[in-house]
């Protein structure tokens, strides 16, 4: 993963989850890494978890636990470049992470990309909560009815159902907390692509502490420890 890289592969993992992990600025990192004697560009930083954080979630992807069949979807809003966007997210009923979408808009098309990126990678759920909005319940009958209709098994699947509720959600919303709070010292994101990268990584970060991934030699490893299993 690290081949050709100037710096040791170890201080490029440790800023890249100092960066992902706890609530600090690049340039709080660039001061933190000069205090050890060594000197690197926040900029660099900054590069090095575009590139591996999407790696790393990959990996990462591999090794992920079952969801549960009752899922929570709800939006919440980053800000890119002073403009507010979408990032749809869903947990199931014990609070793991399913899947998340950042998108610029929050209309049908990203919603059903959503839903069919969680479906793709979980398979169907028996019930879906969300509050009221009319376009994830379109996304999700849309992208279920397909699903089913596309099946080859002979098997009667049953329609996925959903059930509006603001209050049931209370459980994601609180989730959404904890990406909020990493994000908030960062100041917003220059662009939707950097966005989409850097909060993916967040979210790896936070399944990560929800132990939500297998290792097999190791049932209880730290973050760093998940780290260097991933980058190995």
């Amino acid at each position: 993963m690290f081949r050709g890289r100037q710096f040791d592969p170890s201080v490029i993992l440790l800023c890249v989850r100092w960066y992902l992990a706890y609530c600090l600025s690049l340039r709080d990192l660039e001061a933190i890494m000069a205090e050890r004697g060594i000197a690197v560009d926040h900029t660099t930083i900054r590069r090095w978890t575009v590139r591996y954080a999407p790696l790393l979630l990959e990996r990462f992807n591999r090794r992920k636990r079952c969801v549960t069949g009752k899922w929570h979807i709800d939006e919440t809003y980053i800000k890119v470049r002073g403009q507010w966007m979408s990032f749809t997210r869903a947990i199931d009923s014990v609070g793991d992470t399913v899947e998340f979408w950042f998108s610029e808009q929050r209309d049908l098309p990203s919603a059903k990309q959503f839903f069919r990126k969680a479906l793709a990678r979980h398979g169907s759920p028996d019930r879906v909560v969300i509050d009221g909005s009319q376009t994830n319940q379109e996304a999700i009958v849309s992208c279920d009815t397909t699903n089913r209709l596309q099946d080859r098994s002979r098997r009667r699947l049953k329609p996925i159902r959903i059930r509006k509720s603001k209050y049931l959600n209370n459980r994601i919303e609180q989730d959404h907390r904890r990406i909020k709070r990493r994000v908030r010292p960062m100041l917003g994101f220059k662009s939707p692509r950097s966005a989409a990268i850097i909060l993916s990584g967040i979210e790896m970060v936070h399944m990560m502490r929800k132990r939500q991934a297998r290792y097999a030699f190791n049932p209880n490893p730290s973050l760093a420890e998940q780290l260097e299993i991933l980058a190995a």
